[in-house]
C-alpha cells in the first residue's frame, strides 16, 4: 500500500529582506506562490497539498490560484519557519505518514524532483529525507510522522536543519546532478530570475 505523503508548501514568510510579500511576485503568469502551490498539485508523488499563509494572508487568498490545495493560515508567523510547521501539520490528512516541506519561495522546484523524492523515500522509509543538489543539500525535505512530535517543538527560522543535523546518520539523501534551485529572497534575486526566464 502506497504510503500517504502530504505537501506542505511553505508561504506565511514575512519577506522581511524583500520589503514587500514575495509570495505575490509576478511569475511566469502567476504569482510566485503560485506557481510553487501549481509545481506541487501537478506532481504525483503528493497525495495533498496543504499551503501555510501569515503575512498579507487575506490579499495572497485574492489572488492565488490554490486549486484543490488547504490552505490554512499561521497566525503567529512572525516566529519563523516552526511556526508553520505546527499550524500545516495540525491540517494534515489523519493518513498521513509523512511531510514534505516545500519553501514557497524556491520556485526551481519541478513536479519531476518532488516526485523522485517522494519514490525514493517511499522506498526506504527514512525517518527524514532530503534532495543533494551537486553535493548541496537542501529542499524539499520529507519528514516522517515519528519526527511530527519534534517538529512541532521546534522554535525559529532553519528549524529544520536543527533535526536534519540531530539525526545526520538516519537522514536519506537523494542526489540530484543539477545545480541548487535559484530561491528569492532580495529584489535582486528575484530581477534576476526574472531576467533567466526571459532569455530560455
Amino acid at each position: 500500500m502506497r504510503k500517504f505523503i502530504s505537501g506542505l508548501v511553505l508561504g506565511a514568510g514575512a519577506s522581511q529582506r524583500f520589503g514587500q510579500p514575495k509570495q505575490l511576485l509576478p511569475f511566469r503568469g502567476t504569482t510566485m506562490l503560485g506557481w510553487v502551490v501549481e509545481q506541487a498539485q501537478h506532481s504525483t508523488g503528493l497525495d495533498e497539498v496543504v499551503v501555510v499563509l501569515g503575512r498579507a494572508a487575506e490579499e495572497v487568498r485574492e489572488r492565488v490560484d490554490f486549486g484543490a490545495a488547504r490552505v490554512v493560515e499561521n497566525p503567529t508567523f512572525g516566529e519563523g519557519c516552526s511556526s508553520s510547521y505546527r499550524a500545516g501539520i495540525g491540517a494534515l490528512n489523519a493518513e498521513s505518514a509523512a511531510i514534505m516541506i516545500i519553501l514557497g519561495d524556491l520556485p526551481g522546484i519541478t513536479p519531476e524532483i518532488i516526485n523522485r523524492l517522494a519514490k525514493a523515500w517511499r522506498e526506504q522509509d527514512a525517518p527524514i529525507a532530503l534532495c543533494s543538489y551537486e553535493g548541496r543539500k537542501g529542499h524539499p525535505m520529507i519528514f516522517a510522522r515519528s519526527m511530527f512530535a519534534q517538529l512541532v517543538d521546534l522554535h525559529g527560522d532553519k528549524a529544520a536543519w536543527k533535526l536534519v543535523d540531530a539525526n545526520a546518520a538516519r537522514v536519506q539523501e537523494v542526489h540530484f546532478d543539477v545545480p541548487y534551485p535559484d530561491d528569492i529572497n532580495t529584489p535582486e534575486d528575484f530581477e534576476r530570475l526574472a531576467t533567466a526566464g526571459k532569455e530560455n
